[in-house]
C-alpha cells in the first residue's frame, strides 16, 4: 500500500505548524538606500542553509562512527557472518542456501540495533544534555537539524551495512564445508585477515604516534582494504587461478532445490534489505525526538516484527483492503484498515523466502520497493519534525 496520504497528512500538518510558529519576515532591514533582489537573496538563503545540513551530516556520521556501540555491534556482525558458515552446515539441504538466508538476517537485524542505538545517541542524547540548544542558536531551524541528523546516520550505517555485506559475500564465496576432506579457500581467509591485521597495525600506530581517533580511523581503513580484498578474491579463484569475476558459478550437484542466487539478484536482495533499514532508522530519529534509548529499540522493533507479517495479520482479505474506510463491514475491518496503511509493509524489502523458492527479481520490482521506501521516510521524517518542532530543549 503506498503511503501517500499518510505523506500528504504528515506535509499539511507540518507546514501548518511552521507557519504558525515562523516569526514574520522584517524586510525593512534588507532596504537600506537600495532595492533588494528577493531571487537572489533566496538563492543564498537555500546555500546556506545546504551547507548547514552538509555540516551536520558531517558531524553526525563523524559522532556516530565514534560511538563504542557502533564499532561493538560492527565487530560481532563481522564475526556471526563468519560463524554462519558453521551454522549452515547442519541442513538436510542446499547448506549454501541457507547460508545466504543466515547472511541476510544478520545484516537485518544489525541493522536494526545500529539504528535504534546510534539514532538515540546523535539526537535524544544532545536533547537531554541540552547540546542541541548550541546548534538551534546557530540559528539553524530545526527541520534542517533533523534532516542532517538523518543523512549523517544513514551514511554511517551504510558503511557498516556495506562492510558487513562485503564480509557476507567473502564468506558465501567460501561456502559451507559439508565434509572435513573439503578444501578451505585460502585467498578468501588470507586477504580478508590480511585486512583486519592490516587494519589495527595502521590505527593502533596511527593513534599511538600520531593520535589519531582509532575507531572513525579503523573504520576507513577496514572499509578500503576489505574492498580491495573483495575485488582480489573476484579475480582469484581457489586455485590461486585466474577468473572472470561476472561468470556465473557451477550448479551444486549435492543441492536438491533452486540453486543460490547470484548476480543481480543477490544485489536485488541486499539492495531491499538495506532500504528496510533506512526505513528504521527514520522511525528511529523520529521516535528519538521524545524517547530515549531504550523505548526507540523497542519501538523499532515493534515496527519490524508488525511491518514483515502485516500482509498476513491485516491484507488477508484484498476485498476489504479495496474499500474506503466508511464501507468497511466492522469495526476490527476498520482497523486492519488503518493499520495496514499506516504501518510500513516491509514485507516487500524481504526476497529471501522468493529466492529459496526459485523466483526472480526484476529492475521494476527493485525501483517500486525504492519508491515506496522513499516515500515512508518522507512521511516518518516529517512526523519526527513536527514532534521536533512541539519539544522543549531549553
Amino acid at each position: 500500500m503506498w503511503p501517500g496520504g499518510v505523506t500528504i497528512a504528515y506535509s499539511i500538518y507540518y507546514v501548518a505548524t511552521f507557519v504558525r510558529d515562523r516569526k514574520k519576515f522584517d524586510w525593512l532591514n534588507f532596504r537600506v538606500g537600495r532595492s533588494y533582489d528577493v531571487e537572489e537573496f533566496a538563492r543564498h538563503e537555500r546555500i546556506a542553509m545546504f551547507s548547514k545540513v552538509l555540516a551536520i551530516a558531517q558531524n553526525t556520521f563523524l559522532e556516530t562512527i565514534r560511538q563504542p556501540v557502533y564499532g561493538i555491534i560492527l565487530i560481532v556482525t563481522c564475526f556471526m557472518m563468519i560463524l554462519n558458515n558453521s551454522l549452515s552446515a547442519y541442513t538436510l539441504s542446499d547448506d549454501d542456501l541457507f547460508l545466504r538466508d543466515l547472511g541476510l538476517s544478520t545484516l537485518l537485524i544489525s541493522g536494526l540495533f545500529l539504528a535504534a542505538l546510534s539514532a538515540a545517541g546523535v539526537l535524544n542524547r544532545e536533547i537531554e544534555n541540552k547540546t542541541v540548544l548550541t546548534l538551534i542558536s546557530k540559528p539553524i531551524s530545526r527541520p534542517a537539524l533533523i534532516i542532517g541528523k538523518f543523512a549523517g546516520l544513514i551514511t554511517a550505517l551504510t558503511v557498516a551495512f556495506y562492510v558487513c555485506t562485503l564480509v557476507m559475500l567473502l564468506v558465501l564465496r567460501h561456502k559451507v564445508m559439508e565434509n572435513t576432506s573439503d578444501p578451505w579457500d585460502m585467498p578468501v581467509i588470507l586477504f580478508g585477515c590480511g585486512a583486519v591485521l592490516l587494519t589495527l597495525f595502521i590505527a593502533g600506530v596511527g593513534n599511538y604516534w600520531y593520535g589519531w581517533q582509532f575507531t572513525s580511523t579503523a573504520v576507513g581503513l577496514f572499509t578500503l582494504l576489505l574492498t580491495i580484498a573483495a575485488i582480489l578474491v573476484a579475480f582469484i579463484s581457489r586455485e590461486w587461478q585466474f577468473q572472470n569475476p561476472f561468470a556465473e558459478p557451477p550448479p551444486n550437484p549435492m543441492a536438491t532445490g533452486p540453486q543460490p542466487a547470484t548476480g543481480f539478484q543477490m544485489f536485488c536482495a541486499i539492495a531491499l534489505v538495506l532500504m528496510m533499514v533506512w526505513v528504521l532508522t527514520s522511525v528511529a530519529l523520529a521516535t528519538s525526538c521524545k524517547l530515549g534509548q531504550a523505548p526507540t529499540l523497542v519501538i523499532c522493533g515493534v515496527v519490524l516484527v508488525a511491518g514483515l507479517t502485516s500482509d498476513y495479520f491485516f491484507g488477508q482479505n484484498q476485498q476489504l483492503i479495496s474499500l474506503s474506510l466508511l464501507e468497511q463491514p466492522s469495526f476490527g475491518a476498520q482497523i486492519s484498515w488503518l493499520a495496514y496503511r499506516i504501518i510500513p509493509n516491509l514485507s516487500i524489502f524481504w526476497v529471501a523466502d522468493a529466492l529459496t523458492t526459485g523466483k526472480l527479481l526484476s529492475m521494476s520490482y527493485l525501483l517500486n520497493a525504492m519508491a515506496y521506501a522513499a516515500l515512508y521516510i518522507t512521511a516518518i521524517l516529517l512526523l519526527g519534525v513536527a514532534l521536533f518542532q512541539r519539544r522543549e530543549v531549553g
